[in-house]
């Protein structure tokens, strides 16, 4: 196995041998392999061991035991304690999920610190077999059935080529310690299940299963690119950016698509949406009608899906004093100076006459109501008005801020200053405001 590792690292990952690794090990025998054959290739890796404290203390003989294997091979290891019951209670998850998100998030924790490159983790292709099931009996798209990626990201896979029998059998012919996790013996998990109660079955159907699952991998790929080179191809004429580093859908050219649901599931499976049906029905729904995943919102507005990040940015009004020369706002920094001549204005840079203004300012978002009297033309007009004018689309208008002085609008905030608080030829004192 040791000579298959090199080869498949030589071969299908080189870039582990020049960058800086650190291995996820929990003790058990799959990661104590992959960390030996990594140190035995001369890999430049570090240990990292997650103690979830809920095994009593089996975890922490877990921990006493990959410190003791870090020693004695001579590597950097590092340990962190969780209390991940709490944890899945104040986040409503399950144990399993609390879990992995913990461990991620310090793994990704020490690579940004202490500048790693790829963290490794030990999935062999018993691992991936059982996470194909998995997705099989929830019901999954083509994604869900390609199992666990080689590479997602800084997350490396170096042992998925190996089955769970290579790797127990190299370990005992190296005389590897290893620790067994009793949890891994229950069926009352569904991966545990598979993994004592359907899989032995299968292998005893066909002893080539997972080679042959290997090769089905291969053609699902395959097909997989097809789909991507196609997908890459529909939405050059169906994808375009928002000004608010949204992206917009054209509802026409999804509606002429011979399968429009297909097309939607491609182009935002990747943003945690599950509602696929709800999805294709604001191709046809009013405007404002929106769906949300956990981490971002598809909004119908008019002949448009705008696809956005959530963020949590505050709506409160900002005050701006009369020595402020900087402001940290959502949206950007403002910079503030006082300037002996007025040059070409644009949307990110206005002029004002200062002795016009009442301090401090304020920084709002619009409201329905609201009207200023814009710069370049005569009379008041309704801020609603204006965005309809600009054919401001809905999450346009919600990501627009106000600068005001008393009740009175100066600038709509990276598109139009007031025409009343401008810099004439009697202004002795200029203030100008830039967007940064």
């Amino acid at each position: 196995m040791l000579k298959k590792f090199q080869n498949h690292i030589n071969e299908q990952l080189p870039f582990l041998k020049e960058n800086k690794l650190l291995i996820a090990i929990s003790g058990g025998v799959d990661s104590v392999v992959l960390a030996y054959v990594c140190k035995k290739m001369g890999l430049n890796i570090s240990l990292a061991h997650c103690n979830f404290n809920l095994r009593g203390i089996e975890s922490d003989a877990d921990e006493d035991f990959v410190l003791q294997l870090a020693e004695d091979w001579e590597l950097e290891v590092f340990i962190e304690n969780f209390d991940t019951k709490k944890f899945a209670a104040d986040e409503k998850i399950s144990m399993q999920m609390a879990a992995r998100t913990l461990r991620y998030y310090w793994f990704e924790e020490l690579k940004a610190q202490l500048k790693f490159n790829y963290i490794l983790t030990a999935h062999h292709a018993d691992d991936n077999f059982e996470t194909f099931l998995i997705n099989l009996s929830r019901g999954t798209g083509l994604d869900g059935l390609l199992g666990i990626p080689k590479v997602n990201g800084a997350i490396v896979r170096p042992l998925l080529p190996f089955t769970r029998d290579d790797v127990e059998k190299f370990a005992k012919a190296y005389k590897l310690q290893w620790r067994e996790d009793s949890s891994n013996s229950s069926t009352k998990y569904l991966r545990n299940k598979l993994r004592h109660d359907v899989i032995p079955i299968l292998k005893g159907i066909n002893p080539q299963l997972l080679q042959n699952f290997e090769k089905t991998q291969q053609y699902l790929n395959d097909a997989k690119s097809i789909v991507n080179d196609k997908v890459d191809e529909v939405a050059q004429n169906i994808v375009s950016k928002t000004k608010n580093n949204g992206v917009a859908f054209n509802i026409n050219e999804i509606q002429q698509l011979n399968n429009p649901k297909a097309y939607l599931y491609e182009l935002l499976n990747g943003y945690g949406f599950t509602q696929w049906q709800d999805i294709l029905e604001l191709l046809i729904a009013q405007s404002g009608k929106q769906v949300f995943s956990n981490t971002h919102r598809l909004l119908k507005d008019r002949e448009y899906l705008i696809l956005s990040e959530i963020t949590n940015l505050p709506n409160e009004s900002i005050k701006i004093t009369y020595s402020q020369n900087v402001v940290l706002t959502p949206f950007g920094k403002l910079s503030i100076s006082k300037v002996a001549s007025k040059d070409e204005a644009s949307k990110s840079t206005v002029y004002f006459d200062l002795s016009s203004l009442s301090f401090p300012l304020t920084l709002r978002k619009w409201e329905q109501g609201d009207a200023f009297y814009p710069s370049g033309m005569t009379g008041k007009k309704k801020v609603s008005k204006y965005f309809k004018d600009e054919k401001f689309s809905l999450l346009d208008k919600e990501n627009t801020w106000l600068l005001c002085s008393g009740n009175d609008i100066i600038w709509i905030v990276g598109h139009r200053a007031d025409n009343r608080f401008k810099v004439t030829d009697n202004t002795t004192q200029i203030l100008k405001i830039t967007i940064q």
